[in-house]
């Protein structure tokens, strides 16, 4: 299954990874940062939604419609709903918007009708705060979630034992599919020279903070 790796590429090309000295979310020091919006162009961006799609089916997870929370969500949602059609899955599509309209066709949801399993999409998990909105969305409208595909797993403990992506799973009862994890960037860092001075690092942050089962 190749297409991880070649995501990690695609984000180190486009500096979407990027190596230094990162304060996360978490108060914690990181010797890397992820930053999906600059995917930020049309042909890396039609390729990201590629490798979501290519995750989705390789998942085997079973779903009705894709949504996707503003504001991240709302392009990756269109993008992987156009890439899956591609490879002849035609599934609807639909995302929120921060604040009710109050004109024409009212509410925030745009899209198809939230019904049945509905896959959210998202860039990240880190306190899960998007998720948990979107699984109430989604639950409030009578469809129920069916799993979260997220760009890349950090692989590493929330503010407590487990991780945040584990926390989502054994909250939600449902799954959550990355298109790479970290031990993918480690995997890569190792054999990419000119990266290579960046691999001891990560995996120093990785003994730190790491979950070995994050995603599973």
């Amino acid at each position: 299954m190749p297409f991880p790796r070649d995501f990690i590429e695609l984000s180190c090309r486009k500096g979407v990874i990027r190596f230094g000295s990162f304060v996360t979310k978490a108060g914690r020091v990181s010797p890397y940062f992820f930053n999906a919006g600059l995917f930020d162009d049309g042909a890396s961006f039609s390729d990201l939604c590629g490798f979501y799609a290519r995750a989705i089916l390789d998942s085997g997870v079973a779903f009705d419609m894709l949504f996707g929370p503003a504001y991240k969500g709302i392009p990756l949602v269109a993008g992987t709903a156009i890439r899956l059609a591609a490879e002849g899955v035609n599934v609807p599509f639909a995302f929120n918007r921060k604040e009710a309209k109050d004109h024409g066709e009212g509410g925030t949801l745009i899209g198809a009708p939230l019904k049945g399993r509905v896959l959210i999409l998202d860039d990240v998990i880190s306190a899960g705060t998007s998720v948990r909105e979107s699984v109430g969305i989604i639950r409030s409208h009578g469809a129920e979630p069916a799993g979260v595909v997220i760009a890349l797993d950090r692989m590493e403990r929330g503010q407590g034992e487990i991780s945040a992506v584990r926390e989502v799973e054994e909250t939600y009862g449902i799954p959550v599919v990355p298109v790479a994890t970290l031990d993918d960037l480690i995997a890569y860092l190792g054999d990419t020279p000119e990266l290579e001075a960046d691999l001891a690092a990560v995996q120093a942050y990785r003994d730190a903070y790491g979950m070995c089962d994050a995603s599973r």
